[in-house]
Order: structure tokens, then sequence, then C-alpha cells
């Protein structure tokens, strides 16, 4: 909130991007910055430099007309529901989420996008358009 309220005010006396797809080359140019601080293998310019990025992202969502608060809620249940489906898959297969690999899990993940898509195409064997 404190983001967008200070992109606002700097907004409102000409200092801003004119075009989202500017704002997107300084969301790379920062994930460039984090690059480089990980290789250094400083721990504060990567604190530093994640807060530069998510201030750019919240920019972002600003000039695409997103709340960027309900953007991310929306994320995290998205998050959860695919998670949920990770561990009740891995439930029904007496297996527990410490035993399995990043691949298997990863899978997971990937049916799940699946499901969410199959859930909300038009069922055309009911009629449905």
């Amino acid at each position: 909130v404190r983001a967008m309220a200070l992109q606002r005010r700097a907004s409102t006396v000409g200092f801003d991007w004119n075009d989202p797809r500017a704002v997107l080359s300084k969301i790379r140019e920062e994930a460039d910055e984090i690059e480089a601080a990980l290789d250094r293998g400083d721990g504060d310019e990567l604190a530093d430099e994640t807060g530069d990025l998510l201030f750019a992202l919240v920019n972002l969502a600003r000039h695409v007309g997103a709340d960027p608060e309900s953007a991310l809620r929306g994320t995290n249940a998205k998050f959860e529901r695919r998670f949920a489906y990770i561990e009740r898959a891995l439930a029904a297969k007496g297996r527990a989420l410490e035993d399995a690999t990043l691949e298997e899990m990863d899978a997971l993940w990937n049916e799940a996008k699946g499901e969410k898509a199959a859930a909300s195409a038009p069922n055309r064997a009911k009629g449905a358009p």
C-alpha cells in the first residue's frame, strides 16, 4: 500500500513511466541486480535489491490497473490449492511430502494446474455452451 501511494504521488508531478513495458524493463534490471548480489553472496544487498524488485512490481501493477495486494492474495490462494493437491495426491499413495522428490511434486503441481483448467472448461457432455 505504501509503495503504491509513493508511486502515485511521484506520478502527479510527472516522475513516472508512460508505458508499462518500461516498467518491465526496470523489473528485468532489478532481477539482474539480484542475480549479481547472489553471485557476491551479500545478504544485505540481496535484501535491498529484493525490495527494489517488489517496488517495481507494485509499479507494474499500478500501470496495468491491477491492485497488487488483491493480485498477491489471489496468487496465494492459487498456491494453497495447488500445494494441497500435491499433499492429497501423495497421501492417497501413502506418501509424505518429505519423502517425495522435487520432480514428483513438480509433476503433481502441473497436474493441479491441469485440474483447474479442466474444472473451468465448458462441460460439453452436459450440453453446456
